[in-house]
């Protein structure tokens, strides 16, 4: 199919755009290529922009958006980590996510201008573009996201679909039950021929952020203090388990709390990150205390080797009855009998979360003691970690560049024509 001026929507004359939304970032970049162009924080910094220092005034900052007005000065938004990890007065820090669907509009607008200005470069009349979405996103969120991208953004064709069938895409499965172990949450969602089954779909809200969280309750009960990176001018070598020896910065005062969170949660991704490892069984210390530990060294300089505390750390994903395997069991449970033994045998694991070491080895035995004896197991996962974390985005990309895929794009034409129901009839 053509768009108006003859340009194919997926041919090499004209690149479709795959957009990735996500509770911790956002991914973006063209179809056909193997990774996404950029991967930006699903955050966005607002703040007034009178208090911007006059050398950036000068030198125009690629990754800020100025808009209105608020008491009498200008609000400006402040959009990928170049301009977010900045300190500035008076900046919040907002998300426009929700459990897993786009909740503010008018910072998801903002994200959007800075995608096509910033990341693309390029118009979004130009660019077809098919977006990513939950299995349980509501009827409205995805008539507003159709409506945005039409009317505002020009877009010549759109499309949507679920991320769970994008993520067994590009792992090569038209049929499999999808874990998608992400920040937000953890699902386990079956695919059949193509098609999510939203009616099975299982989730907690176990994820990345909880990880984190537990991090942070790990190193007070430790008394070790997680000073933020951005407060540190120098520090001193010392010793392991030494006190730490730093000259802090000056920082602008009214540093909002909004932000400073946001930036220590940043930190305990990465201690978790660098020291978690998830072991095959059920945390046990003797097993753990046997085990090398591993050495992180903090913002302030204070190091040391952490050894059955990274074990116990992450054993929060599995040992509930919200973890991985007994929703990977429900939504099995909830399909047919016949549809059961293809989703056994097709597991496909993905989300950031997933690239946690040990993670997938445990989740594969967990599910080995609770797989029908009848069925025969198989997961898959694929070997790099930027494709776990990317699935959604690969499947979309690989997806937008496939010929037989170019007639099932809703054009802008059959929008002005058959309005928000096109949704329905063409993106199940």
């Amino acid at each position: 199919m053509s768009a108006p001026n003859g340009m194919l929507y997926g041919g090499d004359e004209i690149g479709a755009l795959v957009f990735d939304p996500g509770h911790h970032s956002l991914r973006v970049g063209y179809a056909q290529e193997d990774t996404p162009k950029a991967d930006i924080p699903a955050v966005v910094g607002v703040g007034p922009a009178t208090h911007i220092p006059e050398a950036e005034e000068k030198t125009q900052d690629g990754n800020v958006t100025q808009t209105g007005t608020k008491a009498g000065g200008d609000i400006r938004h402040y959009i990928d980590v170049t301009a977010l990890h900045v300190p500035r007065p008076n900046m919040e820090v907002h998300s426009y996510m929700k459990d897993g669907q786009i909740d503010n509009w008018d910072l998801f607008e903002k994200m959007l201008d800075y995608c096509y200005a910033k990341v693309i470069r390029s118009p979004s009349e130009h660019h077809p573009a098919l977006f990513t979405e939950a299995v349980w996103a509501s009827r409205g969120t995805r008539e507003k996201l159709a409506e945005l991208l039409f009317e505002k953004y020009k877009a010549p064709a759109f499309f949507l679909v679920k991320s769970a069938v994008l993520a067994a895409f590009a792992n090569g499965k038209s049929t499999a039950l999808v874990v998608d172990a992400g920040a937000g949450q953890t699902s386990a969602v079956p695919v059949i021929d193509g098609y999510a089954l939203t009616h099975a779909a299982a989730r907690s809200p176990i994820g990345g952020d909880h990880l984190a969280n537990a991090a942070k309750q790990l190193l007070n009960s430790l008394h070790i203090q997680m000073l933020p990176i951005y407060s540190i001018q120098s520090k001193e070598v010392i010793r392991e388990r030494e006190r730490p020896r730093y000259t802090l910065k000056s920082l602008p005062a009214a540093l909002t709390l909004s932000w400073r969170e946001y930036m220590l949660k940043r930190q305990y991704e990465d201690f978790c990150h660098c020291i978690a490892q998830v072991s095959e069984c059920p945390y046990d210390e003797r097993v753990a205390a046997a085990m090398p530990g591993a050495h992180y060294e903090f913002p302030g300089g204070y190091h040391q080797d952490f050894g059955p505390e990274r074990f116990k750390l992450p054993d929060c994903l599995f040992d509930h009855s919200q973890g991985p395997q007994h929703l990977v069991c429900a939504a099995a449970g909830a399909c047919d009998a016949d549809a059961r033994p293809a989703l056994w045998g097709n597991v496909v694991i993905c989300g950031g979360v997933s690239n946690t070491q040990g993670w997938m080895e445990r989740l594969s035995k967990e599910l080995s003691s609770r797989a029908p004896s009848s069925h025969r197991l198989k997961s898959h996962a694929p070997p790099s970690p930027q494709e776990r974390r990317f699935a959604s985005w690969i499947g979309g990309s690989i997806l937008a560049s496939i010929g037989s895929f170019q007639q099932m794009w809703i054009s802008s034409q059959e929008y002005d024509e058959g309005g928000k129901g096109q949704l329905e009839r063409k993106c199940p």
